[in-house]
């Protein structure tokens, strides 16, 4: 953008007769540090123009008040109070302003030049700035423009005003309005075009001086044309009022001619170029201005995440309350706005995600927050922050699935993305690590971080997990082992029973149906030979829903073994499995060192595989697993280890035969999802003991 803008003014200021013509205009510029409030003066102004400018002729004829353009009246009383607020306008400058005025009138109606009448106006300004200079020549101009019309507007219920409309010869131009209405709409725009300019001039002095200085691009690129702006919206004002002037007593084929039109609008293009010029600058200024601001911002929240306060009400405003929003909460049980005072002196889980958050981690939190609305001593609260990125191609899709979102959780959540300053998403992304897959930044009541992702904390532990601190999740490792409840949990009520009934349980996964088929027959063929009570369930495999939905089907109408009907269990089963890894890399656990991180990389790799998998267990400890190929084979070799099995028991048996098969000739690999910036540099197969290679995949739609 600021090279096509630098070309842009290459193009538009480049002549030598403009320059020659801006060294004459720069030349009447002596400014004496005089200061006018110009806001207030310019709404008059505007305010003037716009009731100037008539909406129809037949309210001008009839005297109606659809005869211009209305304001609203309270923006009407606004504008009349800030500027009673500056005591009017100085009784110099009103005098200015009524030279000028008479320069207008009086120059302009002898046809005299352009350049010269111009030249005049910004020699009576000198002592002024170029901001001022505009002002008070758009304040003059006002002032013979609204004579012009009030007079029009009244003077069909006026006596006074149709006596001076009689002497001006006013209602020949009423009656020929309709021929000379090109002549007008030309002014019409040409007054726009100058408002917008002289707007645009006040921002850029209106910019804050302390992020952005007069010397530093591309306010400074600006700064050098706003003459050249100056000097041809005045000259724009010349050229309008000599064209009212000239309709004072012209005869009928004078006033119809389109020359005058066209000079106008020859004029009003000039002026609408060096706006959008000075717009562009204008917004390669502001948006300098913002980097700056949420710079200042990310560095304050920096500071204060690193200060200890009462509460945790600073943190939460500073997140939270930027925009001045005294309510930018929702409640998800009564789905009405509150304010993060509803937080104060809580642990707070803020639930960072994207809109693309899964139904199934919505569902999931939903059960375990509500079980911890039952349970004593839990003292926490969930907020889901919903972090957009390019929040100007925010659209109706986007707004419904935002409300679809916050239809389904019952904990508290932010009103809007639009809340959140682009700081605090910096923030989140370079400190907190947030960049795709939804993290639980967990805040102690006093508003310290205690974890940067309790989320693979609460898939483990659930509410056990509470405070959900560093130190709460080494505890709770040091009181586990590798056992079938651990990797199950709650998630299927039967499997903790037939644990407790001793039954021989079957876990096995993948997405190929003939091995399923193969695996599941033979598997209860050996069970009825070596006379063992076996369950088999179907766990699925990570992230194809919709195929292992029809393989669940598939299984269930063959009647091959137990399902998980419900596709969030087996969402839920590799999720767990997943936080237990990035749990123990966040603890800087090492696979050589660590049991229980060894077995489920090794669960994670059969999964990351092409083909099938099973784990054969007796109880909650007596374990035996194997990928595909070997599982079937080894089953299919019962013979040679049937001995074994009557004497040691089948499950102990089975796992020294699959030792013995186990040939590492082809290991295996291992898909890590990314969550919070915790990806290992290292990571070594489950299968021989070797560092695995590292590659990347991006992968965006799963089934």
């Amino acid at each position: 953008m600021q090279q096509q803008v630098v070309k842009k003014d290459r193009r538009m200021f480049s002549s030598s007769d403009d320059n020659a013509m801006m060294k004459q205009v720069v030349g009447t510029h002596s400014p004496d540090g005089r200061d006018v409030h110009l806001e207030p003066i310019l709404n008059v102004i505007e305010e003037t123009l716009y009731r100037a400018i008539p909406a129809s002729i037949d309210g001008v004829v009839k005297g109606t008040l659809d005869g211009h353009i209305d304001a609203p009246v309270g923006e009407e009383k606004a504008v009349f109070s800030s500027f009673e607020d500056i005591d009017g306008i100085p009784d110099g400058l009103a005098h200015l302003i009524h030279k000028i005025a008479c320069e207008f009138s009086c120059k302009c109606s002898g046809g005299a030049d352009a350049h010269a009448s111009t030249m005049a106006i910004l020699n009576m300004l000198s002592s002024y700035t170029w901001e001022a200079k505009v002002v008070i020549s758009l304040g003059a101009f006002a002032v013979n423009f609204g004579e012009f019309w009030l007079v029009a507007q009244l003077f069909a219920t006026n006596p006074l005003a149709k006596s001076v409309a009689l002497l001006k010869q006013l209602p020949n131009i009423i009656q020929h309005y309709k021929s000379l209405k090109p002549r007008f709409d030309a002014i019409n725009n040409l007054i726009k075009a100058i408002l917008d300019v002289t707007k645009c001039i006040i921002d850029f002095k209106n910019l804050p001086y302390q992020y952005l200085q007069d010397d530093t691009p591309p306010k400074s690129t600006a700064l050098t044309h706003i003459p050249t702006a100056v000097y041809w919206s005045i000259k724009s004002m010349v050229a309008c009022v000599s064209q009212l002037t000239s309709l004072l007593g012209m005869n009928y084929e004078y006033i119809t001619a389109t020359s005058e039109a066209w000079e106008l609008s020859s004029l009003a293009h000039k002026v609408q170029n060096i706006h959008e010029h000075l717009k562009s600058l204008l917004l390669l200024c502001m948006k300098n201005i913002e980097e700056k601001q949420h710079d200042e911002y990310y560095l304050m929240l920096v500071r204060i995440f690193d200060v200890s306060h009462l509460d945790n009400l600073k943190i939460l405003k500073a997140l939270f309350c930027a925009k001045d929003d005294i309510h930018p909460l929702l409640d998800g049980s009564s789905k009405t706005r509150v304010n993060v005072d509803v937080l104060r002196k809580k642990t707070v889980l803020l639930l960072i995600s994207d809109l693309d958050i899964s139904h199934e981690e919505i569902l999931v939190l939903t059960q375990i927050y509500k079980d911890s609305r039952i349970q004593p001593g839990l003292q926490y609260e969930v907020v889901w922050v919903p972090i957009v990125d390019d929040l100007m191609a925010w659209n109706d899709i986007h707004q419904h699935k935002l409300e679809q979102l916050q239809s389904m959780m019952t904990w508290h959540m932010l009103h809007h993305p639009t809340l959140l300053e682009p700081a605090v998403i910096k923030y989140v992304k370079k400190v907190w690590h947030f960049e795709k897959k939804p993290i639980l930044v967990a805040l102690d009541p006093q508003g310290r971080v205690t974890s940067l992702n309790a989320l693979h904390m609460v898939w483990i532990w659930r509410n056990d997990a509470y405070p959900f601190t560093s130190m709460k999740e080494e505890a709770l490792w040091k009181d586990e082992s590798w056992t079938l409840d651990l990797l199950v949990d709650s998630i299927d009520r039967y499997i903790l029973h037939w644990i407790a009934e001793e039954k021989y349980i079957c876990l096995y996964g993948g997405d190929d149906l003939e091995w399923i088929r193969k695996f599941t027959t033979i598997a209860m063929n050996i069970a009825r030979t070596a006379g063992i009570p076996l369950e088999m369930v179907y766990v699925g495999k990570s992230g194809t829903k919709e195929r292992i939905r029809k393989i669940t089907t598939t299984i269930s109408e063959e009647k091959l073994s137990h399902t998980w009907p419900d596709p969030t269990y087996v969402w839920y089963f590799w999720t767990r499995l997943e936080s237990m890894l990035h749990s123990k890399m966040q603890q800087g656990k090492r696979f050589e060192d660590d049991p229980i991180m060894k077995e489920v990389m090794t669960m994670m790799s059969f999964d990351g595989s092409d083909q099938g998998w099973a784990l054969i267990c007796r109880g909650s400890s007596e374990m035996a697993r194997a990928g595909a190929d070997l599982a079937l084979t080894s089953l299919n070799e019962y013979d040679n280890w049937e001995g074994d099995a009557q004497q040691n028991g089948f499950v102990p048996a089975l796992k020294t035969y699959l030792a013995l098969k186990h040939t590492p000739q082809h290991c295996t690999r291992l898909i890590l999802p990314g969550v919070g910036g915790g990806m290992p540099d290292e990571v070594v197969c489950s299968e021989c003991g070797r560092t695995m290679e590292k590659f990347f995949m991006f992968r965006c739609c799963t089934d």
